[in-house]
Order: C-alpha cells, then structure tokens, then sequence
C-alpha cells in the first residue's frame, strides 16, 4: 500500500497524489531527501499478472525519451528504480514544475483572450518543434489541457510523457491506442500517428481555451469542429485553427515549423495539387455512381471472384466457429443417418441443413451495395438476389471520417462516426476505394448545411 508521507527507494517521500488515475497507476508529489528537501514528481506502475505488457513498455519508453531530452520546457528525468514488497513497483522520478495546469484554468472558468492563446501556440510549437526534430522524432501523443503547465514565471512547459513514441517504432501493424478522446485524431488511434498528430492535439486544446467547451462535446460537421459559431476570432486566426484539426493528415500543417511560420507570416500553405489533383473513375470498375443537385448514388454490384468470397465470408468464418459448428453439425446428422433406423428423416435434415448454408453462401456472393445520400439521409442497402437482407440509415452530419482500409488483405472503405465504425464494402480494388473515399468526401463538403 502506497501512501503519504512513506519514503520509496531510501530517497523520496511521498506527499501528495495528484490526478485521479487507477491504483496501479499513481503519481505523486514528493521531497527529495538527498536533494535539500526538493519537490519532485514520483510516478508509480504496480505490476501484476493480467497487466498488459505494452503498458510496461510505455512507462520504460517514456524513462528513456526523458532521459534523452534536455529543453527547458520538459521536465528533466532524474532516477528511476522498482520497489519489491508484496506488489513489485516500478518507480519514475522527474522535476516538478510548480505552477497551474491548463486544466485548472478551466476549471476554475477563467478566460484566456486570443492574444494569450496565440502566444501559448507559439511556445509549445517550439517544444513540439524540438521534440520532432528529434532523431527519430519524438511525438507527445497526449496533448491537452492537463498536461500543459503554466509556471510561477509565466512559462509553459508540456509534462507527463506517459504516451510518448519514436516514430521509428510506429508500424501500423501492432499498436497500443493512446490518447485522450477528443485530442488525439483518428489516425493516432489507428497507431500510424506522425508529428501532424501532436499539432492536432494542441489545436483541438487552443479551441477547448476559447470556447471552455471540450473537443468531444463540440459540434462537428464532416469531422470539422464547429467552434468558429461559439466565439469570435479573426479570420486568419480562426482559418489556422481550422488547418491545425483538420481530420486529414495531408491537409494539416506538416510540421511544427510551418504553423509556426503560418502564425508569424499570417499565411496558410495549401499544397498546389490538393484540390486540382483528382483521381479518376477506375476505367474497369463495375461500381456505377450517379451525382444529381440533390442526392448521390452509389451501386456497388458483386465485385468478388470465388477465391475471394470463399477467403472471406467462409473461412473466416469457419474461424470463428460458427459455420464450422453448422458443418460438423451436418456431417454428424449425416452419419447418423447412415446408422439409424430412419435414415431418410436424418439425411433430409442433413441435406436440409446443407441446402440452407449454400443458399446463406450464395446470398453472401451475390451482394449488391447500394449507398445513397440525400438531405439529412445516408442510406446503405444490402441487397442480393432481390432480397433487402439489410438496411441502414443514418445523418451525414455524423460521419466524422471516410476510410479505406485493408483488413485481411482486402482493400475496403469504411464510414467512421462517433460511435462505430460502418464497412461499406471490401473487395475492391485500392484505385477503386481511394475514388470512392474522394466521391463521398467531395459530396459531404460541398452539400454540408
């Protein structure tokens, strides 16, 4: 048990617990007894048998980042050490900055002019500029009001490194997701975050100080918040704001350099081939789209060979256990039938069984999409065989991103809202999906209210 006033590694004695995070997980403020009795940050991990091993690594990584880093905006690292009693402690000690979070000012409802919040943006740009040039570049990952600290000096220092990454280590393909929802862009929880990322994150933490209203609770169009109707700003301030959020990658700022250089020239960059460069319709796809003033039409026919179809809907199935139970369920109904005294009654059901999982399959192969977009309705339908097997609805205004993924190595495009993700169709080709993301992306901008 970790409490007050306990002395940890022969050095440090704990004084207060600051924030609200789980037992295993504390960080404390504390007096360095070697050190003439100096305040300093002691974060504590307790390890234990069900604790994911990644989060093992995020608290090493982020003692070793440290430990590389000297800025004066950064808390330096000081020890580390690991305390064995009944529940093995891992143990981080870094400065202490006295002063105010961001966080409390919210609280505490004060407001921060434009003026102030452009200098702030200023002065962690430098920090994020240091951290990126880096090398490898360092990304924060978890900016946000709470974790910017406004010293007795008036400085801002940008604290707790718990999320930290190189970016040399991002694969894309094992990840943990880190983060604070709102903050951190969808990228990021996809594990592929870049430096863009990080001035995401401090974006969506400049537009959380002049509204006092948190990111996830903004208003949102097409994944854009919506702040610019809640206070007023001048427009180039407002504009850059918007390029800092902005929900893809390519059109944020790419550095920490150029935003700075945007607020201090008061002129945005936008990439001569953003808007001009389109990709055309695929000249083989099957896919039909059909654009009126009102509403969009997308008709996505069955675009899969049998090897395809079989690798998606019956393996993976047959992996997860349920068409695989239905088989062994068949072939057990079948060799009974073989044995019993009734055998046509059992092999009719068996055959039955079959006939059901071939018409399913067949369904599955002859799938028809059918996505259409009108007023405040996005509709998807499923259709196969002239049967409407599934149908959805809902507002465009809700989407907060259109994706193309590959999952199981098929390529697919999905529509991410708030709450869930929505497949659309897989098996296509990537020119077929980067063209269907352009459309659906093209018309939401264009016909948002």
């Amino acid at each position: 048990m970790i409490e007050a006033q306990q002395i940890l590694h022969d050095r440090y004695q704990l004084q207060k617990r600051l924030g609200h995070t789980a037992a295993s997980r504390q960080t404390w403020l504390a007096t360095d007894l070697m050190q003439g009795n100096e305040s300093v940050i002691v974060k504590l991990l307790a390890f234990n048998p069900h604790m994911q091993l990644d989060e093992l690594k995020l608290f090493e990584r982020e003692a070793q980042v440290l430990k590389a880093l000297d800025h004066p905006r950064i808390p330096k690292y000081r020890d580390s050490f690991s305390i064995e009693s009944q529940v093995l402690w891992f143990g981080l000690v870094q400065d202490y900055i006295p002063g105010a979070s961001l966080q409390e000012y919210l609280n505490r409802e004060e407001v921060l002019m434009e003026e102030e919040i452009r200098q702030l943006a200023v002065n962690v740009l430098h920090i994020l500029n240091y951290l990126h040039r880096q090398d490898p570049p360092v990304l924060h990952r978890d900016i946000k009001p709470s974790n910017l600290v406004l010293d007795d000096d008036g400085y801002i220092h940008l604290v707790d490194f718990g999320a930290v990454q190189d970016q040399a280590t991002l694969t894309g393909v094992t990840f943990t997701v880190v983060g604070t929802c709102g903050y951190a862009p969808l990228e990021q929880f996809w594990g592929r975050s870049v430096p863009a990322s990080d001035l995401y994150a401090l974006g969506a933490t400049l537009i959380h100080l002049l509204t006092g209203i948190p990111p996830a609770d903004l208003p949102q169009r097409n994944g854009r918040f919506q702040f610019t109707n809640v206070l007023k700003l001048r427009p180039f301030f407002a504009a850059w704001l918007q390029k800092m959020v902005e929900p893809a990658v390519e059109h944020r700022f790419a550095s920490a350099d150029e935003a700075l250089d945007a607020l201090k020239t008061g002129y945005l960059p936008v990439p001569a081939d953003t808007y001009s460069r389109r990709i055309q319709r695929p000249e083989r796809t099957r896919i039909q789209l059909a654009r009126y003033p009102e509403n969009l039409k997308i008709l996505i026919p069955p675009l899969m060979s049998w090897q395809l179809f079989l690798y998606r809907y019956f393996f993976n199935t047959l992996n997860a256990g349920c068409l695989g139970m239905i088989l062994v369920l068949a072939a057990i109904a079948l060799l009974i039938s073989m044995l019993s005294e009734a055998p046509v009654l059992i092999m009719l059901l068996g055959a039955g069984v079959l006939l059901v999982i071939v018409f399913w399959l067949l369904l599955l192969w002859r799938e028809h999409t059918e996505i259409s977009i009108e007023g405040d309705r996005l509709e998807i339908c499923r259709r196969s065989l002239g049967i409407i097997w599934n149908r959805r609805e809902i507002p465009p205004a809700s989407i907060v991103g259109i994706l193309w993924q590959r999952v199981n190595y098929l390529n697919g495009v999905s529509l991410r809202t708030a709450q869930e993700f929505i497949n659309l169709r897989q098996g296509m080709s990537e020119l077929e999906c980067l063209w269907l993301v352009q459309e659906l992306e093209d018309w939401l901008d264009h016909h948002s209210d």
